[in-house]
C-alpha cells in the first residue's frame, strides 16, 4: 500500500481513495502490525487492525460487493479470536 502500486490504487479507487489516502492507510496497517508484536501494545494494535478490516468491510457493503465482504470476514473474526486469546508472551 505504501509503494502505491497500480493494482492497489485501482482497488481503492472505487472507494475514492487518493494515492495519499492509500499510503496513509498502509502506514496505519504497518503501525498496527508493529504494535501487535509487543505484549504491552498488543491490544491496541489488534483494535486498530480490526477497525481497518471493518472499514474495508463497510466499504464493500456500500458498493454492494458481497464477495468482498465474505473474503474479509475471516480476517476480521481471526483478529477478534486473537484479541480473545491475548499475546502468548504477555501471560504471567
Amino acid at each position: 500500500m505504501i509503494s502505491g502500486k497500480e493494482e492497489m490504487l485501482t482497488m481503492f479507487d472505487k472507494w475514492h481513495f487518493t494515492k495519499t489516502g492509500v499510503m496513509i492507510f498502509g502506514i496505519i496497517t504497518i503501525l498496527s502490525s508493529i504494535l501487535i508484536l509487543h505484549p504491552i501494545r498488543f491490544l491496541w494494535g489488534n483494535f486498530i487492525m480490526a477497525a481497518s478490516i471493518l472499514l474495508i468491510i463497510c466499504l464493500h457493503l456500500i458498493n454492494k460487493d458481497l464477495k468482498g465482504v465474505v473474503i474479509e470476514l475471516p480476517f476480521f473474526f481471526l483478529n477478534l479470536v486473537i484479541i480473545y486469546l491475548q499475546h502468548p508472551l504477555g501471560r504471567e
